[in-house]
C-alpha cells in the first residue's frame, strides 16, 4: 500500500514539473514567435485601454453623484436663523471631521463640510480654514461641489443690516 505522503509528494512534484514546463514553453514562444509577442502586446494595450475607460466611467459617475448631492441639499434648503445656523454648522463640521477619517467616506465628508459652508456667514474664510485643516482628497471633492453650486456666493461679506458681533459665537473649526 502506498503512503499518503508519497502520493502528496508525487502530486506536488508533477504539478511543479508541469508549471516549469509551461514557463519554459511560454518563454520560448515569447522569444521566438513574433506573432505570440504581437498578441501579448495587443492584449496589454487592450487591458490598459479597458482600465482607462473604467476609470473614466467611475470618475463621471462620481461627478454625477456629487452634483446630485448638491442639488438635493439646495432643494432641501438651509436654516435661516442665527441659532439654527450655528447648530447646523457645528453638526455638519463635526460630521465632516469624523467622516474624513475614513478614506472610503471622502464624498460624504466633503458633503458635510459643504453643508456647513452654506450656512457660514463668510464662506471664503471657512474655505481658507478648510484648506489648512482638511485632507486634500476631501478638499478636491468639496471644490467640485463649490464649483457646481451657482447659488454659493464666495465673495459674501457680513450680510447687510447685521452686526458682525452676532457671528462671533460661531465656532471656528480650526480651533477645535
Amino acid at each position: 500500500m502506498v503512503q499518503p505522503n508519497t502520493i502528496v509528494t508525487i502530486s506536488a512534484a508533477t504539478a511543479a514539473a508541469g508549471l516549469l514546463a509551461y514557463a519554459v514553453y511560454f518563454d520560448y514562444q515569447r522569444r521566438a514567435n513574433p506573432d505570440f509577442r504581437k498578441n501579448l502586446r495587443r492584449e496589454e494595450r487592450r487591458l490598459a485601454r479597458a482600465e482607462r475607460e473604467e476609470a473614466a466611467a467611475q470618475s463621471k459617475q462620481k461627478l454625477r453623484d456629487i452634483h446630485r448631492a448638491v442639488d438635493v441639499a439646495i432643494a432641501e434648503g438651509f436654516p435661516t436663523g442665527t441659532n439654527e445656523k450655528e447648530k447646523y454648522f457645528m453638526e455638519y463640521v463635526q460630521e465632516g471631521e469624523n467622516l474624513a477619517l475614513k478614506p472610503e467616506r471622502t464624498t460624504d465628508a466633503a458633503f458635510a463640510f459643504y453643508k456647513a459652508l452654506k450656512v457660514y456667514p463668510i464662506p471664503r474664510d471657512l474655505i481658507a480654514i478648510y484648506d489648512k485643516t482638511v485632507d486634500k482628497r476631501v478638499l478636491d471633492v468639496l471644490a467640485e461641489m463649490i464649483a457646481y453650486d451657482k447659488t454659493l456666493d464666495l465673495n459674501a461679506q457680513e450680510p447687510n443690516g447685521t452686526d458682525p458681533d452676532d457671528y462671533m459665537d460661531l465656532p471656528n473649526p480650526a480651533q477645535d
